[in-house]
């Protein structure tokens, strides 16, 4: 078992202390950097990028050339269990992810096949753990899902969706239907992470895109107590060391006191929350990540730093000394010039120093 050089991340995770705060991108490995282009332009396609070991490994290994980053994550879809599901996934040239099937009824759910994750999905279980092995303990390696809601829309959509008119139909006029489909989908999931954790992942973040579409009961009963399931049902420990659990909710700040009783680990916030008051909320329960509006980075270098600096005082304003994890608020997008990361990381750990 090689020995993690920088654990940082995993140690802010279960608010341990840290030397500096630990600094990571959602969608780190991404069409901003020229390299992983021309590595995409060489698979042919999206998915077959995703599907090779080889490609896959590499996107994944690029940005911790370019800068500092405390962590690794895996590069996948959060898609994977409805393709591995017989739904037909596929890319559309600026119109994103689609399905060749929908699921819109309570027999669509009864046909969907029986998943086996080490099997059905066996790409990405050699993808973790041949970048695990890359990695030589550099920083830990992050895996990840969708959540059940957030599958379970694209599932009914049949793709990326504003209004949601579909799953919205199902959840206020066939609730029984979305809940036998969501139940589905958080076993899978389940079993999709262990099997990620068992190839080598040692954190585990988990993607509710589309929690902050619903309303606020309706998040409780259709996204958060599924993903309760799952956290409840992960490996919470291997190699003698913890697997700490990352709940992700876009536009789901408001509800962190009862995400709190999910038993997840940390949480991830995105720029619509102040963070002091979100460490206010959890005051110690939990760790959090986030929360730089990804806009940012295509401000100057000097905006770029004042806003970071900012985030970081945000972070520390209560006094405490760990269980805070830099991050943006959702994913950094493919108009960003590769020069301005380096920026946000580097002074996510200079500034960052001076309250640890």
């Amino acid at each position: 078992m090689t020995t993690l050089k920088n654990d940082r991340f995993l140690r802010a995770l279960l608010r341990e202390p840290v030397d500096c705060t630990p600094v990571w991108m959602m969608r780190q490995a991404g069409r901003y950097l020229p390299e992983y282009r021309a590595t995409r332009a060489q698979a042919g396609d999206f998915l077959s990028l995703c599907k090779n070991t080889e490609f896959a490994c590499e996107v994944t290994l690029q940005p911790l050339r370019r800068y500092e980053l405390d962590a690794a994550i895996l590069f996948s879809d959060i898609l994977t269990v409805p393709d591995a599901l017989g739904l037909g996934l596929y890319f559309e040239a600026g119109e994103g992810p689609k399905f060749r099937k929908t699921v819109r009824t309570e027999q669509d759910v009864a046909n969907l096949p029986k998943f086996n994750a080490k099997s059905d999905l066996d790409y990405v279980m050699n993808a973790v753990s041949t970048i695990r092995s890359a990695l030589g303990g550099q920083v830990p390696l992050i895996g990840f899902s969708g959540s059940p809601w957030t599958l379970a829309t694209y599932m009914v959509e049949g793709g990326s969706s504003k209004d949601f008119r579909f799953i919205k139909q199902m959840l206020y006029a066939q609730p029984e239907v979305l809940h036998a489909l969501l139940d589905r989908l958080a076993n899978a999931v389940t079993e999709y992470l262990n099997a990620q954790i068992d190839a080598g992942a040692q954190a585990v973040q988990i993607f509710d895109s589309w929690g902050g579409a619903l309303a606020h009961r309706e998040y409780i009963e259709f996204s958060l107590n599924y993903m309760q399931k799952i956290v409840s049902g992960l490996q919470r420990e291997k190699d003698g060391r913890k697997t700490p659990v990352i709940l992700f909710t876009k536009g789901g700040g408001q509800w962190l006191e009862p995400m709190i009783a999910t038993g997840a680990d940390a949480f991830g916030l995105d720029w619509t929350t102040p963070l002091n008051v979100a460490r206010q909320t959890v005051n110690g329960r939990a760790a959090l990540q986030g929360n730089l509006d990804p806009a940012t980075l295509y401000g100057s270098p000097e905006a770029i730093a004042k806003a970071t600096r900012a985030m970081l005082d945000d972070a520390y304003a209560n006094g405490e000394k760990t269980g805070y994890v830099a991050n943006l608020g959702h994913g950094i997008t493919q108009w960003v010039d590769p020069e301005r990361p380096k920026v946000f990381i580097d002074t996510v750990h200079e500034y960052s120093a001076k309250y640890l």
